[in-house]
This record gives C-alpha cells, structure tokens and sequence, in this order.
C-alpha cells in the first residue's frame, strides 16, 4: 500500500517538474483540436498559453474564439483551466475548476429562425460525455440579437457560476443538458429599456430548466420573476410569472412626445405558459393573464376632463390616446408604439389626475381578451371592451366606451388595424347632448319608469367619480 502511495507521488511529481520546463504553446494545437472536437464548433486559440503549478496544477489561456459555421459566438479573454494530474496518466483529461474573466457570448437569430449556436448532428459524430465541476464566469457580457425583427438585449457586468454540468454526449445539446448556476448582472440594457441589480439562480436536469429565485430593478420598481423551461422533448414549453411592484411611470412612459409626461406609481404582473419552437407557434400556443393597475396618476400637458366633455359633442377625440395606459397592461410599450398620447390635445396645457387605472386581461392562444379594462378622472370613466391580437400583432374588435354612473356608455369608438399605426372609426354617440335634449332625455327617462335599463356596457373594479 505505501509503495503504490509512493509511486503514486513520485509519478506526480516527476508530471509537475515536466510540466515546468515544457513549451506548452508547442502542444496548442491538440488542445484547439480537442476543444473543438468536444463543442462540435471551430476553437482557436489566439493569444498565449502557460502552465499554473499553484493553487492548482493547470493551464492558462488567452484569446479563445469560438466559431460555429463561420459566425463568431463567443470570445473568452482569458481562461483558467485546472486539470487532474492523475487522470492524465489513465489517458484521459479530466477538468476541474475553469474560471474565465473577459468572456463575451453573442446569440444571434437569423431571419429564418435559426440561432447561430445551434448545428446539426453528423452521422458518424462521436457522443463526448461532458463532465465539468465548476465554471467561474467574471466580466461576463452575453448579447441578442433577432436579425428579423431587431430586437435585441445586451447584459454588462455579469458573474457567476456554474456547478456539476453534465450532458451525456450527442444533440441537441439542451435536451439533455444538467447544471446548477447563480448569476448576477449590473444591468442589461434592450432596445428601449434597461433592468438593473439582475439576480437569479438557475438549476436544470436532463434538459428541463428552472429560473428562479429571479430579482431585479425596472423602471424604479423592484421585480421578481421565475420561468420554467422544459426543452427535454420535441417541442419546448415554457412557464413565465414576473411582478413589477411601484414602478415609476415616468420611466416606463420617458419616450412621450410634444412635452407631455405621465407621473405616479403602478404594479404589473403577469403569468403565461406557451411552447412551441418558433416565436410564432409560442404566440399562438400562449395563454395565461396580465394585470396592470395604479391610482393617483398625473397625466401633465392635457386636461383629459375637458377633453372628453368636447367629445361628447365634437366627437373630435382620439380615444387610441385616452386608452394608451390601459393598453400598456398586457404588453408595455408595443400596443402604445402609434400613441405617445400625440392626439389628446391641439396644446399642451393641463393637468389631468387620473384616480385609478386597472388593466386586466385573459390570455388564449396569443388573444389577449379584456377582463376589467378602464380608467377614471376626477369626472369621467372611461373602459374597453375586446381584444389584442399578438399572433398578428393588431387590435381586434376593441371598443372604448366613456361610461356613466350606471356603467351604460355615453359614447363609444371603435378602434382597429396594426398595434403600430391604429384606425380610431367614427365615434358614435349614444346619448343627446345640449340643454334642451338632455331635458327631453330626463323626460323620457321619467315616462319610462325605474324597469328602464340601459345596456350596461362596463361593470368593473373601476367606479364612478363622484
């Protein structure tokens, strides 16, 4: 027993005074040729190799590029890689611990829907168990952009880790992929906005992944979210819940055009399952709820309360403006992308208080159905009736009533086409406005006794001013 301990040390230490006085860029090319024989992708190493002997024995790297089908995907400024000395004299490398500082990752999706990580399996490729204990991610930035539709999001400033991944070998790779990992981002910046403090925690086995606890800051609000992830079979499916608690709607509305601004608090929050493979079979596969709601909201630059009042008689008003908020629920800013309130008002005088605003929507194969959608002033009430078509991206049969004491609708307008550029129809007035005609409608409404109902167009959360 003592003397295989023996030869065991002496072999080992014959390894490290080797490794001491060897060129280890002489041997670069078998470890590019291993590397990118394990990611099935094209490995170069640009920069310097060199051998660590402390903590732990090793090699360091510098400038690794990965290629997959001559586009770049990711780019590790430096890497550590600790090996097990022993495992080399079986004829086997067996990693320990790698820590990178400096990497970058670019994921990109093409027109056609396919992700520049992703490659087919060959036919006579070799199934290569990946076993790794621990990958240290510092300065990690990972990028996105969709070519068809140039939406995009870049993450700065991120660490992490990640623990005791294993795939058994073959593709796709995320079907069978295990791992544990925590992360953190400063921030991550999108196209139109940015969420900051990014932490969360994923675990996955055999290709089913789990995000959660998920913590962030948006638009001055604190968020919370977990997402469930499911790519083991044909066809991945997802599971999504996120709540954005007083978030500053001066930040989420900062785009507003011809010096109006919105002010005040509001909660979001949503739950959505879907799958598909394609963005367009998740959208039609989706369904689930969206909620957004606050009170004491100042609208500056417009007198809504008058507005509405000359609507009543001018029918002049574009209520696709008025109801830019209550559509900003199920999907932020991309319903109110042909709003930015441009056509409340010919000035920029006023102040509107809006008392309370709830938008609440039910989700079915990617329509979003209004459940209890209005809006109250100090004096008006105003709803909407129908729905929001994401598969196509358009309003559909959507109605925006301003309403009475009773929930019957003063006047209503109906409101169409694509969420980027709406068609606002006539509105139709559904009551007689003026001295006389008013009178005349009280009469009526004497002869016709207490039974006479109108049709009650909302009977939400929201009520009357008084």
């Amino acid at each position: 027993m003592l003397a295989a301990v023996g030869a065991a040390v002496a072999l080992l230490t014959a390894a490290l005074c080797i490794l001491a006085f060897v060129d280890i860029n002489d041997y670069k090319p078998g470890v590019e040729a291993s590397l990118s024989e394990t990611s099935a992708m094209s490995v170069t190493i640009e920069g310097p190799m060199s051998v660590a002997l402390t903590p732990m024995p090793g090699i360091s790297i510098a400038n690794v590029r990965v290629v997959n089908q001559g586009v770049e995907l990711a780019f590790v400024k430096k890497a550590d890689i600790s090996l097990e000395l022993l495992s080399l004299f079986l004829g086997e490398i067996r990693y320990g611990t790698i820590s990178t500082n400096g990497t970058r990752v670019a994921i990109v999706r093409d027109r056609d829907g396919h992700y520049n990580y992703q490659r087919p399996a060959l036919p006579n490729q070799a199934n290569r168990v990946l076993n790794l204990p621990k990958v240290n991610f510092t300065e990690l930035v990972v990028a996105y952009l969709d070519q068809k539709t140039s939406d995009g999001f870049e993450s700065v400033g991120c660490d992490g880790a990640l623990t005791e991944i294993h795939h058994p070998g073959g593709f796709p790779l995320m079907q069978r992929l295990s791992m544990q990992g925590k992360f953190e981002c400063a921030e991550v910046r999108g196209n139109t906005s940015a969420i900051s403090d990014l932490k969360f925690a994923v675990t996955a086995a055999d290709g089913v992944f789990d995000f959660t606890p998920v913590t962030m800051q948006a638009f001055g609000g604190k968020g919370t979210a977990m997402m469930h992830m499911d790519r083991s079979g044909e066809s991945p499916s997802y599971k999504i819940s996120v709540t954005l608690s007083k978030f500053q709607m001066d930040q989420f509305f900062k785009t507003l055009k011809s010096g109006r601004t919105v002010s005040g608090f509001m909660d979001f929050s949503t739950t959505l399952a879907m799958r598909g493979r394609t963005r367009l079979e998740m959208r039609q596969s989706a369904v689930g709820e969206m909620s957004l709601s606050g009170a004491d909201i100042t609208l500056t630059g417009i007198d809504l309360d008058a507005q509405l009042a000359k609507f009543e008689s001018s029918q002049n008003l574009n209520l696709i403006d008025v109801s830019a908020l209550l559509f900003a629920g199920p999907v932020g800013l991309v319903v109110t992308k042909g709003v930015d309130f441009a056509g409340l008002a010919e000035t920029n005088n006023g102040r509107t208080a809006l008392r309370t605003v709830v938008s609440s929507w039910k989700i079915e194969n990617g329509i979003a159905m209004a459940r209890d959608v209005a809006l109250s002033t100090a004096r008006k009430r105003v709803a909407v009736h129908g729905g929001l078509d994401f598969v196509n991206n358009q309003y559909r049969d959507i109605t925006v009533g301003l309403v009475d004491a009773s929930g019957c609708a003063v006047a209503t307008q109906k409101i169409s086409g694509p969420f980027s550029k709406p068609v606002a129809d006539k509105s139709n007035i559904l009551v007689p406005i003026g001295p006389f005609l008013k009178l005349l409608d009280k009469a009526k409404a004497l002869f016709a006794g207490p039974g006479a109902k109108c049709e009650v167009f909302y009977q939400g959360s929201v009520a009357q001013p008084a």
